[in-house]
């Protein structure tokens, strides 16, 4: 059966939908030696190049949905590439072959925490996409006087010019005295910066700003700024519901695992054998090829 171009290649982890339909107008994808057209339906008998290389849909469907959260650190940019050549989180994530990380959603680059990325594109613009409300929950540090009828407006709702009306489900003071307080919030709505601009519209000041979960899924404590970590298979299959995708059976945890298991399998038979070897050769009455051996040896002596 026949489907849309940008999903099989988002499905085959070569982006997210956003970013392949935008290549397919510019004329960067082609479908057995055509340039494809946005909206075209391909099958998977179908050759498709993406800037000129071969995907292998074959090997992309046999590929299991991998998931990582990243600590992002602040100052950090989460786009791809960057125009002025700086460096980017990208930079930081595991390699990969045939495939590449798409993030969920994403954090300007004076905001920190957690992020999450994918090598499923349609997983990523199911999430990214997705009406439902997925809670969001940050710590953010105020500067200056907070009142009741700040958080009443940022509960309620404050209009922002591009989002519309937006709020806060839950707004929470932290334990602390002084200028800066944290507050803990949660959002429904992924809009960039809208959490900024919420407390800006209330004429507060923030100095710091943490994403600390994402669903379900917490910025591990362990987790140091800068560092990566697989999710388990339960919060792979997590996400996957959220959004209506079928349940992973395996993930890369368990098959690096099993890799594991498996190299440290043979490298017990190999020296169990050379063990063995070793022991039939001295009951043949041949010398043992090793050091000791030979540093047992007496020396011979001129006649």
């Amino acid at each position: 059966m026949s489907e849309k171009l940008q999903k099989v290649l988002a499905r085959a982890g070569q982006g997210s939908r956003r970013e392949l339909e935008k290549a397919i107008s510019e004329g960067k994808v082609s479908v057995n030696g055509e340039i494809a057209s946005l909206g075209a339906r391909v099958e998977t008998s179908d050759a498709i190049r993406y800037n000129g290389i071969l995907v292998n849909l074959e090997e992309s469907d046999k590929q299991i949905c991998r998931v990582i959260a990243y600590h992002k650190q602040e100052g950090e940019l989460s786009t791809r590439k960057d125009p002025e050549g700086r460096d980017t989180i990208f930079d930081r994530l595991p390699k990969i072959r045939n495939s590449r990380w798409i993030a969920i959603g994403r954090l300007d680059t004076n905001t920190s925490g957690l992020m999450l990325f994918t090598t499923d594109g349609e997983l990523a613009n199911r999430l990214t996409r997705s009406k439902m409300e997925i809670e969001r929950e940050y710590a953010v540090r105020t500067f200056g006087e907070v009142v009741d009828k700040n958080i009443q407006h940022l509960r309620s709702g404050v209009e922002l010019k591009e989002d519309g009306k937006v709020n806060f489900t839950k707004v929470k003071l932290q334990p602390g005295e002084g200028l800066n307080r944290w507050y803990h919030v949660i959002m429904t709505q992924g809009r960039d910066r809208a959490v900024r601009q919420m407390w800006e519209h209330e004429e507060i000041q923030i100095s710091r700003l943490i994403r600390l979960r994402y669903g379900n899924i917490a910025l591990d404590k362990s987790l140091p700024r800068g560092g990566w970590q697989d999710l388990e298979l339960a919060q792979i299959n997590y996400l996957r519901g959220l959004v209506g995708l079928a349940d992973e059976t395996e993930s890369f945890l368990n098959l690096r695992e099993e890799h594991r298991n498996k190299t440290a399998r043979i490298r017990r038979a190999v020296r169990k054998h050379a063990a063995f070897k070793k022991a039939d050769e001295q009951r043949a009455g041949k010398p043992a090829k090793n050091k000791k051996h030979r540093q047992k040896q007496k020396p011979r002596t001129r006649s």
